[in-house]
C-alpha cells in the first residue's frame, strides 16, 4: 500500500492587524534601505554628524572660541589636528562645533518649509479654483528668483544674523515643496477614499488632515531630505558673505571667509570647512535617494 505524504504549505504571512501590517512594511522598507550600500554610506555620515553634534563639548580638543596668538596659522600636528588659523584657535574644535549650527540650520528650516509647503500644496490642489491661482501665483513668484540671491535680498531687509539666516533660507525653501505636495493632492482628490468620504459628509478639513496629507507626507520627507544639501550650502554661502552666523562662532561658511586669505599658505583653513561641507552634502542627497527608492512606490 503506497503511502504519502502532503506538501506542506507555505506560512501564512497576511497582517492580522494594521499594527503588523505597518511593522512588515517599515521592516520591508529597512531591509530596501540597507540593501543600498550608498544609501548606508549616506545614512552613517549624517547619523556621525549628530553624534558629533551631540558630543561636541567632549569630542573637541580645545575651546572653540579661546585665542592663542603665539599659534596661529600653525599647521596640524599632534596638538592640533586640523591646525590653527589666524587668531590661534583650533580648527578641528571649531570645525565640531560648527556641526551645532549646521544641524540648528537644517532642524529649524526643515520645522518650518515642511508644514508650510504642506499646507500650501494640498489646500491648493485640493480646492483648485481661484485658491488654487492665488497660491500657485505667490509660489511661482518665490521660485522664478535663485534660491541665494532670494536669500540675500531677504537677509538684507531682515539683516545679518543666523536666526535671520534660518528665517530667509526658510523663506527660499518652501515653494518646490508646495508645488510637490500640489502635484500628489491633484492626483489624490479624485480617489475613491476621498469621494467615499465626501459621500459621507466628512469636512474638507478633515480630507486634507486625515487622507490628503497623510498620503503626501512620504514625497515631501523625501524632498526634504534632497533639500538638506541646498539648505546646507545655502546656510554656507550667506556665512561666507557674512550675512548668516556672525564672529566668532564657528560656521563653516564663515571659516572658509575667514580661511580664504590665507589659503595659499595655510590650505588647511578653507580644505577642512570645505571638505565638511561636501561630504554632509553629499551624505543627505544619497540618503534622500535611498528614501525615495523605499518610500515612492512607485520605485517598486
Amino acid at each position: 500500500m503506497t503511502s504519502f505524504t502532503l506538501p506542506l504549505s507555505a506560512p501564512d504571512t497576511t497582517p492580522q492587524s494594521a499594527s503588523e501590517a505597518r511593522r512588515q512594511s517599515l521592516q520591508r522598507g529597512l531591509q530596501r534601505l540597507l540593501h543600498n550600500p550608498m544609501t548606508v554610506a549616506g545614512l552613517l555620515v549624517v547619523l556621525a554628524l549628530m553624534l558629533v553634534a551631540l558630543f561636541a563639548p567632549w569630542i573637541a580638543t580645545h575651546d572653540p572660541l579661546a585665542q592663542d596668538l603665539g599659534q596661529a596659522l600653525k599647521a596640524p600636528d599632534a596638538a592640533h589636528w586640523f591646525g590653527t588659523d589666524e587668531y590661534g584657535r583650533d580648527v578641528f574644535s571649531r570645525l565640531v562645533h560648527g556641526s551645532r549650527i549646521s544641524l540648528y540650520i537644517i532642524a529649524l528650516v526643515t520645522v518650518i518649509v515642511g508644514p508650510v509647503g504642506l499646507a500650501v500644496g494640498s489646500i491648493s490642489g485640493y480646492f483648485g479654483g481661484w485658491v488654487d491661482d492665488v497660491f500657485m501665483r505667490i509660489t511661482d513668484i518665490f521660485i522664478s528668483f535663485p534660491s541665494l540671491v532670494l536669500a540675500l535680498a531677504f537677509v538684507a531687509a531682515l539683516g545679518p544674523g543666523l536666526d535671520h539666516a534660518v528665517i530667509a533660507i526658510a523663506l527660499t525653501a518652501w515653494p518646490p515643496i508646495a508645488r510637490l505636495a500640489r502635484a500628489e493632492t491633484l492626483s489624490l482628490r479624485q480617489a475613491d477614499f476621498v469621494v467615499a468620504a465626501q459621500l459621507q459628509g466628512a469636512s474638507s478639513s478633515r480630507i486634507l488632515l486625515r487622507y490628503i496629507a497623510p498620503m503626501c507626507l512620504s514625497s515631501v520627507v523625501v524632498r526634504l531630505t534632497m533639500n538638506m544639501a541646498s539648505v546646507i550650502l545655502t546656510a554656507a554661502g550667506l556665512g561666507f558673505l557674512g550675512l548668516g552666523a556672525q564672529p566668532p562662532l564657528p560656521e563653516w561658511g564663515a571659516m572658509i571667509s575667514t580661511g580664504r586669505r590665507y589659503m595659499m599658505e595655510c590650505w588647511w583653513l578653507v580644505a577642512t570647512p570645505g571638505a565638511a561641507i561636501m561630504l554632509v552634502s553629499l551624505a543627505f542627497n544619497l540618503l534622500g535617494d535611498g528614501l525615495r527608492d523605499v518610500l515612492d512606490p512607485r520605485s517598486e
